[in-house]
């Protein structure tokens, strides 16, 4: 019966060379939950800074434009 047993090979049928390495009790290598969170919060931040940056540069130009 193949549905009782769990299967435990994670990798599944990724091939060797995108499989992270295995240390003795976790992957080796691979970034933890919280720098992926930290990345997720500053690529939020620079783009919300750069969103922020772009509209007030065309707010300016317009306001040029319109001789105010």
């Amino acid at each position: 019966m193949e549905g009782l047993n769990t299967d435990l090979d994670l990798n599944g049928s990724a091939s060797p060379r995108v499989r992270p390495r295995v240390g003795e009790w976790a992957p080796a290598d691979v970034p933890t939950t919280r720098s992926k969170r930290n990345q997720r919060w500053w690529t939020i931040t620079v783009l919300s800074v750069v969103l922020v940056a772009v509209v007030a540069f065309g707010y300016f130009a317009y306001l040029m434009l319109r001789g105010y």
